[in-house]
């Protein structure tokens, strides 16, 4: 019972987090799905409740998506997910987790100290950043932070990048699910009918609340929400990686 009622605030949490900043529902919900259900049960829910909230924004957001940057970085993250995926089967596990979350550390440390330089957008900046976010998404399942460095560093407006996420977690959650559920032998969590349809009403309650915040809150902090969610990602993929030593 109380493992449920914890799932089911992780994803609210995450998908308010996800309608305001564009992204956060993974990095919130993920390192708690991880330890309440397990590593391979947590993942493939985030990736689902992931597909699910982008799907449920996407009407909302859809006059504001860049489709240009939107097919830059998504080709080249499907590209990354395929490096990622043969290193995920040659490094423990726990290592490259740590790694990846100190290293994210260091980019937003990085990003915010010289928040105020900026970084000429171009195809090879986009593709460089799509590839990254597509590595650390089958390795970490931390597909967010390379992107929202790539927003800060191209002073990407905030709405154009939280709308053009949604097509794009979409497609990055949707083939790590599909890997993971034809290639990766994993299975969906057994969860009784009932908790699903609780996790569905979660997110969407969840976004309902976003969607509420969203109007009040003003860009500037919103950013500053994203590098918090983004710091709080890395936090948890480094005590993940340790908890499985």
């Amino acid at each position: 019972m109380w493992m449920t009622i914890l799932v089911l605030v992780a994803v609210f949490v995450g998908a308010s987090m996800q309608r305001i900043t564009g992204m956060g529902l993974a990095l919130v919900a993920a390192p708690f799905l991880v330890l309440l259900l397990g590593p391979i049960d947590g993942i493939v829910l985030v990736n689902a409740c992931a597909i699910l909230t982008a799907g449920l924004i996407l009407p909302r957001v859809i006059r504001h998506i860049s489709w240009r940057r939107y097919a830059v970085l998504a080709s080249f993250a499907l590209l990354g997910i395929v490096p990622g995926a043969v290193v995920v089967q040659q490094v423990p596990g726990a290592w490259l987790q740590i790694s990846i979350g100190l290293l994210l550390a260091t980019a937003l440390t990085v990003s915010v100290t010289l928040r105020r330089a900026s970084l000429r957008d171009s195809p090879g900046v986009r593709a460089v950043a799509g590839a990254a976010s597509g590595f650390m998404n089958a390795t970490a399942g931390l597909g967010g932070p390379a992107v929202s460095m790539y927003a800060m560093a191209t002073h990407w407006s905030q709405r154009g990048f939280a709308a053009t996420m949604q097509p794009y977690f979409i497609t990055i959650s949707g083939a790590s699910l599909v890997a993971k559920l034809v290639f990766g032998g994993a299975e969906p969590p057994q969860l009784t009918l009932l908790t699903w349809l609780l996790i569905a009403a979660a997110c969407t309650a969840g976004l309902l609340l976003g969607e509420l915040l969203a109007r009040v809150i003003e860009p500037n902090i919103a950013r500053r929400m994203l590098v918090v969610i983004a710091y709080v990602g890395a936090a948890g993929t480094i005590v993940r990686g340790f908890s499985q030593l």
